[in-house]
């Protein structure tokens, strides 16, 4: 990969001013000003790699801040529709099909991975090999390993931004009010926290079809096994399949399991579960030694109730079972939260009257303004600091997504030291800490 313009990196973090801008996320309206740039120069150039369903919404967010100047997947019906797209490439991006070519554009500043999860990290080290900054839809990673592959990544090129898509940490009125009112002792000493996600769908099986003569198929799959196509692995539906994602766990679990940990202070280095008992899910298909033993169906556990143990006795319970959203049980007090609605006597009585200041969200936000997820990623590219939306914070939750996971397929209870990140004393789950890919997709290694 190129070397980055170290330069005009620079110069993107001293220059320009702040102005309103307009558009949409996934999830959430941008109803503050955002941080944009008013001079053209100084509006950083931006790659898209990956431009489906949700890769469309972030690349029209993504255009509020920069010029969009290439969009890259591998069907190119993706590629074409967002060039022709008036909020994204405006009939004048580069399309691609490869994403190494994106990277390989010394002009480009700033990329957004918006891919199916299994090819996230690869695609986001060589990324930061080549000098971009980042945006990463979650779940940014696949397997435990992947975790420490991307987080020293980071450490090794810290002067560039990366932010990864959980959209919730920018939910001040609900999320942030939740986090807050955990972390200032409001509700008590916490005993228990109930992570509902949803289950996955079940479905198939599903016949082998040929690909679309659009479509890619073999760079799709990338690192994953080569397999048939069939219609129902590939764009979308491929969250249903282990061998691309981890399902609801990380699905869901990518925002909701994040929030939760972050409440309760287990999101740093060295923190997370030491007991995970997955004895209680379902998959849709049989399975043996955690691996599904038909390859025509979905296969990612549809109904569970995962209990994972943290330090000082908390017990998270990762379930798909009841109401969409986080429950937090106090000594003192309980409250629901998801993207619809805060509720519970605390809420109710205002217990956090007071001692929800702009101060506090901006310490949540890591001291910046508290704004729109994309509006701080570029602004932190613009003053330096971290995002709202860490790297090294979201592979401490997906520890717990994945483990969830893991003790899911093999429908035991198995053991984690989150100091060493090491599953103990059991050799068939730990088989499960990484995967070997496919010849010719290897990760790199910083």
């Amino acid at each position: 990969m190129k070397k980055y313009d170290a330069n005009r990196r620079t110069f993107l973090k001293r220059t320009g001013t702040a102005a309103a801008a307009t558009g949409a996320v996934a999830y959430f309206p941008w109803t503050q000003a955002s941080f944009a740039n008013e001079a053209k120069n100084d509006r950083p150039t931006i790659g898209c790699i990956g431009v489906g369903s949700m890769g469309t919404g972030d690349a029209r967010g993504h255009a509020n801040f920069g010029d969009i100047v290439a969009v890259c997947d591998v069907d190119s019906r993706h590629a074409d529709r967002a060039k022709n797209d008036e909020r994204i490439g405006k009939g004048k991006a580069d399309t691609y099909k490869d994403y190494r070519e994106v990277l390989d554009r010394k002009d480009i500043d700033v990329v957004s991975i918006v891919t199916p999860d299994h090819w996230h990290v690869k695609i986001a080290i060589e990324a930061l090999e080549a000098g971009k900054h980042v945006f990463c839809q979650k779940p940014l990673t696949l397997t435990l390993e992947e975790n420490q592959l991307i987080r020293n990544a980071c450490r090794k090129y810290p002067d560039l931004v990366f932010v990864v898509g959980t959209q919730q940490r920018s939910d001040r009125n609900k999320f942030l009010r939740a986090v807050n009112m955990v972390q200032k002792g409001l509700l008590g000493d916490i005993s228990k926290v109930t992570v509902g996600i949803n289950g996955s769908p079940t479905g198939g099986p599903f016949p082998v079809v040929d690909p679309p003569k659009e479509l890619d198929w073999n760079m799709w799959l990338g690192q994953a096994p080569k397999v048939d196509y069939r219609e129902k692995r590939c764009h979308y539906e491929f969250r249903w399949w282990y061998e691309y994602s981890g399902g609801k766990f990380t699905d869901w679990g990518a925002h909701h399991v994040d929030i939760a940990t972050w409440a309760i202070g287990q999101n740093g280095d060295g923190q997370g579960p030491s007991e995970i008992d997955g004895s209680d899910a379902k998959h849709p298909v049989p399975y043996e030694n955690g691996y599904a033993t038909v390859d025509d169906s979905y296969n990612t556990a549809h109904d569970f109730a995962v209990k994972c143990k943290f330090e000082g006795g908390i017990e998270m319970n990762v379930t798909s079972r009841g109401d969409n959203g986080i429950t937090f049980e106090g000594s003192k007090g309980k409250m629901f939260v998801n993207r619809g609605k805060i509720t519970g006597l605390p809420i109710e009585e205002n217990w956090d009257k007071d001692k929800f200041t702009q101060d506090d969200v901006m310490a949540l936000y890591k001291g910046k303004k508290p704004e729109g997820h994309k509006d701080n990623f570029y602004r932190c590219i613009r003053e330096g600091g971290q995002p709202i939306s860490d790297v090294f914070t979201h592979v401490q939750a997906m520890s717990t997504c994945h483990l969830s996971a893991i003790a899911a397929r093999l429908g035991r209870t198995i053991k984690w030291d989150p100091k060493s990140e090491q599953i103990l004393d059991d050799e068939e789950a730990a088989k499960f800490f990484a995967r070997t890919p496919r010849e010719g997709f290897e990760i790199h290694r910083v």
